[in-house]
């Protein structure tokens, strides 16, 4: 009978556990440092390597949740793509059944005794060790003990309930009807946000004899699917390839759930666990079978899968289209194996920072546009473009630096370190964007009233910039000397728009016709304006002479305009 006592020691076993869990994981992270993001540096296009990094990394970290919600951020960041990612997703999945197995201790060795003197121990190594690994290290130990108190606590909790035949009927009905454990594994997975703290509990309930081991295994299935929601909540807000990923996560479980469902109904799946730890199942070794059953569940469904990640690939770029005008988040043209050709990763490296420039001004474009029309339903769309482009900025800047430790002709020397001043400057206008997006957000909420006449000159002055990015980005593209003059010549012009406008404003403001909060706005505005024009003119100046040229003539463009 499920008593008030019961329900206590279940929620503080349970509290005890996840604080243990995340005291733990916590220590790890640190002990481990970068050292988890240069794991993932080493994923390249061999899946198996993203299987193995995904799985090293979350049984460091003792968190698949913690794991795919890193792989959607880096993904989000432009920093894995989609196959890569979905390869370390498989691999967390592995990983995070170390868990069961670390739970498995308890009915051996009666680490529950121990657990009390193991938080003093890591509290103690945690406050007074002078060392940060050390300090660390006792916070790995001290959550481990928590851990292991709690899983005492529900251990206790669970005692009573061995007694309750209506109990061991509803379980008993799992093994009967498979399904329904796959719904109520899901179900409580999706609560906890934790398939560890799920797949803990059904190990206890089965040491403490509530539950058969036929019974857990349904339980087991729905464990996994209902891991997923974390990867899919943290996919939300971010970019197509992202909840691409986290999509991978969902499928990859599910599809796996529902064939291996099969061979559970008919009783394979468990005889194969009764084959690898052959002998009767008891109290003693149920945790075992358990943790058995939950890896073997993984590891064969990554075996199923890693052949077919081009398939599941596909399966997520075609559940999750890109949508009309979006914008692929990562390098289109920097091929590593090019570099040993420097003439030929010259000219992609070009042909990126051209593209970079594109997204640049669209987001420019889009910011600008939004403000003078006082709309703000394409905002939105200006983050994700300047994320993409301070991407692109530091997948450039790393291929220059690559292609640097080649053998360069003199003019290729030359060349290099213009091109990487020129994607700073791209990057820089992709920032102004996002102060842009300020002002018009701040104009708009506000409603702070702009004349016709204002509206009128910062149309000029946009229309100017406009042409100037598109002279911009054809200079760069094909190396147009004459265009990129232009440009220069129509940096001038901006120049004179700055001038030109600021005596307008206070005209206005001296006449009473401009508000003080709007006169704020339109001068940031106007600023920003001119130092686009200002990073436009450093690209047209790297086409049009060189870094020579840049340093000689016009010291003060150097890229250095904030």
């Amino acid at each position: 009978m499920i008593t008030k006592e019961v329900i206590f020691l279940l929620i503080g076993g349970l509290g005890f556990f996840f604080f243990g869990m995340k005291t733990m994981s916590e220590g790890l992270k640190k002990i481990a440092g970068d050292r988890l993001k240069d794991i993932l540096n080493i994923v390249t296009k061999l899946p198996i390597l993203g299987v193995i990094a995904g799985a090293v990394i979350t049984c460091l970290i003792q968190s698949s949740s913690v794991t795919s919600v890193m792989v959607v951020g880096f993904v989000n960041a432009g920093l894995l793509a989609l196959r890569q990612a979905i390869s370390v997703i498989i691999g967390a999945n592995i990983g995070t059944t170390f868990t069961a197995w670390l739970v498995s201790v308890m009915s051996v060795f009666k680490i529950t005794h121990y657990a009390l003197p193991l938080v003093g121990i890591g509290f103690a190594m945690n406050t007074f060790s002078k060392t940060r690994n050390a300090k660390f290290w006792g916070q790995v130990i001290m959550g481990f003990g928590i851990l292991f108190v709690g899983l005492g606590f529900m251990k206790d909790a669970f005692e009573p309930l061995k007694q309750s035949q209506y109990l061991k009927e509803v379980f008993i009905s799992f093994s009967d009807n498979p399904l329904i454990g796959v719904v109520v594994g899901m179900v409580f997975t999706m609560l906890l946000q934790s398939s560890s703290a799920t797949i803990a509990i059904v190990q206890v309930l089965a040491f403490s004899g509530v539950i058969s081991f036929p019974a857990a295994l349904p339980l087991i299935l729905g464990d996994n699917i209902g891991t997923t929601i974390t990867a899919g909540l943290a996919s939300v807000g971010t970019n197509v390839t992202a909840r691409r990923t986290a999509l991978s996560h969902a499928l990859f479980n599910i599809i796996g759930v529902a064939y291996m469902l099969f061979f559970v109904y008919i009783g394979w799946f468990e005889k194969f666990v009764g084959f690898i730890i052959p002998g009767e199942i008891t109290l003693k070794n149920i945790m075992f079978y358990i943790a058995l059953s939950h890896s073997l569940f993984n590891v064969i469904n990554m075996l199923v899968f890693l052949p077919f990640i081009g398939v599941l690939e596909k399966m997520c770029v075609w559940l999750i289209p890109k949508k009309k005008g979006g914008v692929e988040i990562g390098p289109q043209y920097l091929e590593k194996h090019l570099l040993e050709t420097p003439s030929i990763a010259m000219g992609q490296a070009q042909r990126e920072t051209v593209r970079m420039l594109g997204i640049a001004s669209e987001s420019v474009s889009i910011a600008v546009k939004s403000f003078l029309a006082n709309k703000l339903n394409k905002l939105k769309l200006v983050p994700e473009l300047e994320q993409t482009v301070d991407n692109l900025q530091s997948a450039i800047t790393q291929y220059l630096v690559e292609l640097s430790q080649r053998v360069l002709t003199p003019a290729q020397s030359e060349e290099l370190p213009v091109l990487i001043h020129s994607v700073n400057d791209v990057e820089r206008i992709g920032d102004h964007s996002e102060n842009i997006v300020e002002l018009a957000e701040r104009k708009v909420e506000k409603k702070l009233p702009f004349t016709n006449e204002a509206i009128e000159e910062l149309t000029l002055m946009w229309n100017e910039l406009s042409a100037m990015m598109i002279e911009t980005e054809g200079a760069l593209k094909s190396s147009d000397f004459r265009l990129a003059e232009n440009v220069l010549i129509r940096e001038e012009r901006i120049n004179q728009f700055q001038i030109e406008l600021k005596k307008s404003h206070v005209a206005r403001l001296n006449q009473g016709k401009c508000n003080l909060k709007s006169g704020i706005v339109f001068l940031d505005f106007v600023d920003n304006l001119e130092k686009i024009g200002d990073h436009l003119s450093n690209v047209a100046q790297g086409v049009a002479g060189g870094m020579r040229w840049r340093v000689q003539k016009k010291p003060e463009k150097m890229g250095l305009n904030i």
